[in-house]
């Protein structure tokens, strides 16, 4: 795998758990959601953690899709599983959340899996056409049509 592959899931990785935790340090602003407060949900979109994760977040999709391009989404989802270690840290450090050692464990198991997962093959032979043969699938395609 190339730097720049390496990079985007560093991204995906990275942008997927600062956008994750900007969303709950702006919903910790707001309070717990409840039928009196539904009318009001809306104003949440003014808070600037908020929009800030909103934003990050879809820099994530972006990261997200770009990885889903050249590598299979099984290889994809399990290395970007390693945004739960992060999370868990931003979670306990930037948010001051209790994070149980019940969760780290679980952490831990989830990290040792990507490693199982990332030392496999980045996509599976032959699911890949290259953009000559979608061509030349879409003109036999019209060409029978």
């Amino acid at each position: 795998m190339t730097f720049r592959k390496y990079l985007v899931l560093l991204a995906v990785v990275v942008f997927a758990s600062i956008g994750d935790t900007s969303l709950a340090r702006g919903m910790k602003d707001f309070g717990a959601v409840t039928t009196g407060k539904l009318p009001h949900l809306l104003t949440v979109l003014l808070n600037p953690w908020i929009v800030g994760g909103i934003l990050l977040l879809l820099v994530f999709y972006a990261s997200y899709l770009s990885a889903l391009s050249w590598a299979d989404l099984t290889y994809v989802l399990p290395a970007t599983a390693l945004s739960y270690v992060m999370m868990a840290l931003l979670g306990k450090y930037f948010l001051h959340e209790n994070v149980t050692p019940s969760r780290w464990l679980g952490i831990a198991l989830i990290t040792i899996g990507v490693g199982f997962v990332a030392s496999g093959p980045e996509t599976t032979q032959g699911t890949r056409r290259s953009v000559e043969e979608r061509v030349r699938l879409a003109e036999n395609n019209r060409d029978k049509a």
